[in-house]
């Protein structure tokens, strides 16, 4: 196991939805930047590993175990560490506990490092990870394979300026956002996700129309996001039925 680091967060009025719960989208970008901070404690910030090694650090794949998501004015404990690595991916664990110590949700993140310049995914240096004491293995858990889907239904969405992060691509957390969208007001509010497992394939542009396709049965959601006939990320979501707000 990596070294471990740990920030206490109190949920504010914006990150939460009309049932006073969490934007999962946003709470994941937030996390990131919990681990962003371990990086720069660690003196391996973004801004290190682009000028030392011109590498930039790009998560391919989410899954999200959640037991209960966090309410709005809740304090919570996000406690994250690097796993493990082996010589092209590396996976991170953020776990979300109460006041109580009680796990609410945890998240595993595979990261890969791209090079700047070809935009090919590269080896990870044994000089960058080592500060992490994370366990090097051969083999690492491949993340879940995606179905295409068959007769979905479809939504689409043009890429707004504020959807664009410093790099000109879309930021990570909404193509989560397009994939609630699909769903519906009615369905979101009275169901709450138990498992996201999440794969990006390809980064959405500015100017882009997107194309949120979306099959659900069984209390099982699958998705799509497509630009362009391209599919640029995929996700299964398992749903419970939750409380309505009020």
């Amino acid at each position: 196991m990596g070294l471990s680091y740990q920030e206490e967060f109190t949920i504010p009025f914006d990150m939460v939805d009309v049932k006073q719960e969490i934007k999962l989208p946003d709470f994941i970008s937030y996390c990131l930047g919990v681990s962003g901070r371990q990086s720069e404690e660690l003196g391996r910030s973004d801004l290190y590993v682009f000028q030392e090694f011109g590498l930039i650090w790009v998560v391919t794949d989410y899954e999200l175990t959640i037991q209960a998501l966090p309410k709005y004015n809740e304090t919570v404990t996000i406690k994250t560490e690097a796993v493990a690595y082996n010589k092209f991916f590396c996976h991170r664990m953020f776990y979300i506990y109460d006041e109580a110590g009680n796990l609410l949700l945890d998240i595993l993140c595979y990261f890969v490092l791209i090079d700047f310049e070809t935009r090919k995914v590269a080896p990870v240096p044994e000089d960058l990870i080592a500060p992490y004491q994370s366990e090097q293995v051969k083999k690492l858990p491949r993340a879940p394979k995606y179905q295409l889907l068959e007769n979905p239904s479809v939504q689409e969405f043009p890429v707004r300026y504020f959807d664009l992060d410093m790099n000109g691509h879309v930021n990570n957390g909404k193509y989560l956002e397009w994939m609630y969208e699909a769903l519906g007001y009615d369905f979101l509010l009275c169901h709450v996700p138990k498992k996201i497992q999440l794969k990006y394939l390809k980064e959405v542009e500015a100017t882009s129309l997107v194309s949120s396709r979306m099959v659900a049965e069984a209390g099982v959601s699958q998705h799509e996001i497509v630009v362009d006939g391209h599919i640029h990320a995929q996700a299964v979501i398992e749903w419970r039925e939750g409380h309505v707000a009020g």
